[in-house]
């Protein structure tokens, strides 16, 4: 039973055809008494198939994932698919507008507020509308990210662990299906907050992305993401044709704790290392140099597991707890 909301659809979510219109969400700031804030969302449905939610837009600043979801919504016609797409372009719509991870009206990553709360702040509303209204009647979910303004990121396909060998399978396949560059296992170091894993506690076929980052639009990452919703939605039988170059080479993961490089002082980081790189636990990474003070040698910053270079910080101020480098190391678990 879905948990009392405000929130409301513009929408049919049964209705067939193209619809195009918004989530509404009541809000009340100081210079709009009765207002709501508006959630793109576009329904897509002909015939019978599976339900299938696109996502983009679950951090502001990352941007080919919108882009090429509103490519979609204006381009797929009803008639050429079987089954029903429910479209999020922009889900985070304050942080889209703002270019910014976090929301500029309640300050939170939406991201790590599901399943959200129906009564509490805007972002917690937005994720349980997600959790109570959409999950319930999808059959596979896709949220579109990239590395926002903090990473740049090799473009990759996400895979989410799951419970059960049946329901990893699924994942594993729709993500090779995408066709990105290369795969990666992330779990977020076990959170339950994010859109995957409530996806995933939903029994949803779930994937992933990282394409590109550094607050840019990538031309490359952009054609990957592009032809790899087209790949989902063929693998998933909505649309007919075949799955294009699907990724069958190994698959990778962040190895916990020791995948990431923290910065431990403030100042400015220098990576020792380009994307891809092949590293070693133990060898230097990159240095934390202080402009200000030229009498204190560099903070040197050193890996802590085996691996390639799969993000690496844009920005180049840091301050302690900052992440400047992520490793991707060779899967160790058993995947169908």
């Amino acid at each position: 039973m879905p948990r009392t909301t405000t929130a409301y659809t513009t929408l049919d979510l049964d209705g067939l055809g193209k619809q195009v219109g918004f989530v509404a969400i009541p809000h009340s700031p100081h210079d709009d008494g009765w207002g709501h804030v508006r959630i793109p969302m576009a329904v897509i449905a002909n015939g019978s198939g599976p339900t299938v939610i696109l996502q983009g837009g679950n951090h502001g600043d990352e941007y080919e994932g919108p882009i090429a979801l509103g490519e979609l919504i204006r381009e797929l016609d009803p008639g050429e698919i079987e089954g029903r797409l429910i479209v999020l372009p922009a889900f985070n719509a304050p942080a889209v507008e703002a270019g910014r991870r976090v929301s500029p009206v309640d300050g939170l990553n939406l991201n790590r507020t599901y399943p959200g709360d129906p009564v509490g702040s805007l972002t917690q509303q937005i994720t349980a509308y997600a959790s109570d209204h959409l999950f319930p009647i999808a059959d596979a979910f896709i949220d579109l990210h990239s590395g926002g303004s903090s990473l740049h990121m090799i473009p990759s396909a996400i895979v989410e662990p799951a419970p059960t060998r049946e329901h990893l399978a699924r994942n594993v396949a729709a993500v090779r299906a995408f066709g990105a560059p290369m795969i990666v296992v992330i779990d977020n170091l076990g959170d339950p907050r994010t859109s995957t894993a409530t996806s995933v506690r939903a029994n949803l076929t779930t994937v992933g992305t990282e394409l590109g980052g550094g607050g840019t639009v990538s031309r490359d990452a952009l054609e990957i993401c592009r032809r790899g919703l087209r790949n989902l939605l063929a693998h998933f039988g909505v649309i007919d044709g075949s799955v294009s170059a699907p990724t069958d080479g190994d698959i990778r993961a962040i190895p916990g704790p020791k995948g990431f490089v923290f910065a431990d002082a403030a100042g400015v980081f220098e990576s020792f290392h380009d994307l891809g790189a092949e590293v070693r636990a133990g060898q230097d990474a990159g240095s934390v140099h202080s402009l200000t003070r030229p009498d204190l040698p560099p903070q040197i910053l050193k890996f802590g597991a085996d691996g390639i270079v799969y993000g690496r910080r844009q920005p180049g101020r840091v301050v302690p707890g900052n992440c400047c480098l992520v490793v991707a190391a060779p899967y160790e678990g058993e995947l169908p």
